[in-house]
């Protein structure tokens, strides 16, 4: 503003020493009193726009450089519910139908909070309404909207959201209680199940399919993909959604395999913040043509745009598959496989997962499997090919490093229901886990999932110092780990005595994996309760480029705000 005025303001002085010398003396009150009403015009005017909320960030207003601090920045202007909260309402009736949102409490606390994370919202932090898009064009005119009037907006999927990535940070402050001195206002959530849930297109000659956020990764392969021989490898939780798989770019026990949703997701309909809509790329598996900006949305949690649609990779499956799971009295000798293998080079392991013996004694416990297993660290196998003796190879590699690495016990299934009964073991370790925490704590005891990921020649260490870690606090913690890429989770089991106590041992493992050159999250994601080890992991420059882009798509900062790292000068939170 002082640029542009000052530039201004030159050019009028300019202008008016150019002319005749004469008519000096005339003209320096008019010009004064033109330099006045100028100013208070300007100054009334750009006090007016922010106070309407200044969506478009003028260019001499960004800082120089190519990143942007948090010192750089104001606080956001967010739409005033006293002045403008009917008339947004008002007009989000004309393009939405009534029964397509809702302000019941009961969707608004559904779509507030859930079981899975320690890090509750604030009793504040609930969203104004819950919207329900039909499709793509509906998403644009939504954004349009929100855009036009300040208002931020969570996209929302499945509402697993571990780490608080659907939390409604910016909302009406009735108790004046929160740790901010941040601006009131409204959140709208837009909810993709209820019409945004279909898989528009499978293209088998071309192993991709086109589907919605709110299609569940299972049904996609249940329903859709196994009677045609295929399948979507990034397998989550059961209802898992695409769309927020792509907001955290999760991945599952096949990563080892079929990799990441980075490596998974061939292009992406977008909708931007003021509503404009793109499309990252065409349908061919290679391209060389311009930026990534796929993978730009991968991962970055709704904060950078809406996605309403993706084409996915789609893989072919084994025909010949196998389960093997190997026992180790020794967790370090477990890993020790792990890195033989991939050293070596052996291709068809689907999938490699490590339960320790804190998981096999809670699944012994639990009842949950028809059979009992060793309480020892565990590794389970899925094993594939099209080819019944390159299967039979793969097997023998298996057994040969697993006796190398003096494993305690080596098993194979031989038909589908004994790979059932070995596999049952990891499907079981979510409510094993809790059966055994109520018998630990009591039947009020909360699980608090949280996933890092380091080098796999540190996972046994950074594993054996969490778990020593959860036993010195007086909890209760048991690993599950997709560790062919070092990716692990430890469940610790808590109640509300000892939760002050859980955080602390969290909190400590992501500082530990960063310590081990390792990342504070392998899939769960940032949300609001590992900015600070974002920060920590990635450093302060590194961040500020990342706001940089942030601030460059969306500059009136409605888009899933306060998620990953700060954008707000006001936010005193962690």
């Amino acid at each position: 503003m002082t640029i542009m005025f000052r530039a201004f303001s030159n050019r009028i002085g300019c202008r008016f020493a150019s002319s005749s010398s004469q008519s000096g003396n005339r003209f320096r009150l008019g010009f004064g009193t033109g330099i006045a009403l100028v100013s208070f015009g300007f100054f009334g005017g750009y006090a007016w726009s922010s106070f309407t909320i200044a969506q478009n960030v003028p260019l001499f207003l960004s800082p120089a450089g190519s990143k942007t601090s948090l010192k750089d920045l104001c606080s956001p202007e967010y739409l005033n519910p006293t002045f403008a909260l009917d008339k947004f309402n008002n007009r989000l009736s004309q393009i939405v139908e009534k029964q397509d949102m809702s302000f019941l409490q009961s969707d608004i606390d559904d779509h507030s909070f859930n079981n899975y994370t320690l890090h509750k919202p604030q009793d504040n932090e609930r969203p104004h309404v819950i919207v329900y898009p039909r499709d793509t064009e509906h998403v644009s005119r939504i954004m349009k909207l929100c855009y036009e009037f300040g208002v931020p907006v969570i996209p929302f999927a499945g509402g697993t959201s571990i780490e608080g990535q659907f939390v409604s940070t910016r909302n009406i402050n009735s108790d004046k209680q929160c740790e901010c001195e941040q601006q009131d206002t409204v959140t709208v959530v837009l909810d993709f199940n209820k019409y945004m849930n279909k898989v528009l297109k499978i293209n088998a000659d071309d192993l991709d399919c086109v589907v919605q956020p709110a299609v569940v990764a299972k049904d996609l392969n249940d329903e859709y993909l196994d009677k045609l021989g295929l399948l979507f490898g990034p397998d989550g939780a059961p209802g898992c959604e695409i769309g927020g798989q792509i907001g955290t770019s999760c991945s599952g026990t096949n990563a080892f395999r079929y990799g990441t949703m980075k490596e998974n997701v061939v292009n992406m309909t977008v909708v931007m913040a003021d509503g404009t809509i793109i499309k990252t790329r065409q349908r061919p598996k290679k391209s060389s043509n311009g930026y990534n900006l796929t993978g730009l949305f991968i991962g970055s949690e709704g904060t950078l745009g809406v996605v309403t649609e993706a084409t996915v990779k789609l893989h072919v499956k084994p025909v010949y598959e196998t389960i093997s799971i190997v026992s180790f009295q020794e967790l370090n000798q477990a890993t020790k496989m792990v890195q033989l293998l991939t050293k070596k080079g052996i291709l068809g392991i689907n999938a490699i997962e490590l339960l320790d013996a804190n998981m096999m004694k809670a699944i012994n416990f639990s009842g949950q499997t028809s059979r009992s297993w060793k309480e020892q660290p565990t590794l389970l196998f899925k094993l594939g090919s099209h080819n019944k003796r390159i299967l039979n190879e793969l097997i023998d590699d298996i057994k040969g490093l697993s006796k190398d690495t003096n494993c305690t016990s080596c098993e194979f299934a031989d038909t589908p229901n004994q790979q059932e009964e070995l596999w049952s073991a990891r499907k079981s370790i979510f409510w094993s886990s809790i059966d055994y925490g109520r018998h630990l704590f009591g039947p009020d005891v909360k699980i608090w999932s949280t996933d890092i990921a380091v080098p796999v020649s540190h996972l046994s260490t950074v594993i054996d110092d969490s778990l020593k870690d959860v036993t010195d606090a007086g909890l209760y913690g048991t690993i599950v780990g997709h560790v062919g890429d070092g990716n692990f989770h430890c469940l610790v089991m808590y109640n509300k005595e000892n939760e002050q106590k859980a955080l602390k041992v969290i909190d400590n493992m992501s500082i530990r994996a960063i310590a081990y050159e390792g990342t504070c999250s392998g899939e769960h994601g940032i949300g609001t309760s590992k900015r600070k080890f974002l920060t920590m992991e990635l450093g302060d420059d590194t961040i500020s480029v990342m706001r940089r882009i942030k601030m460059a798509l969306d500059p009136a900062r409605i888009l899933n705000p306060d998620k990953l790292f700060k954008i707000d000068p006001a936010d005193k939170k962690d």
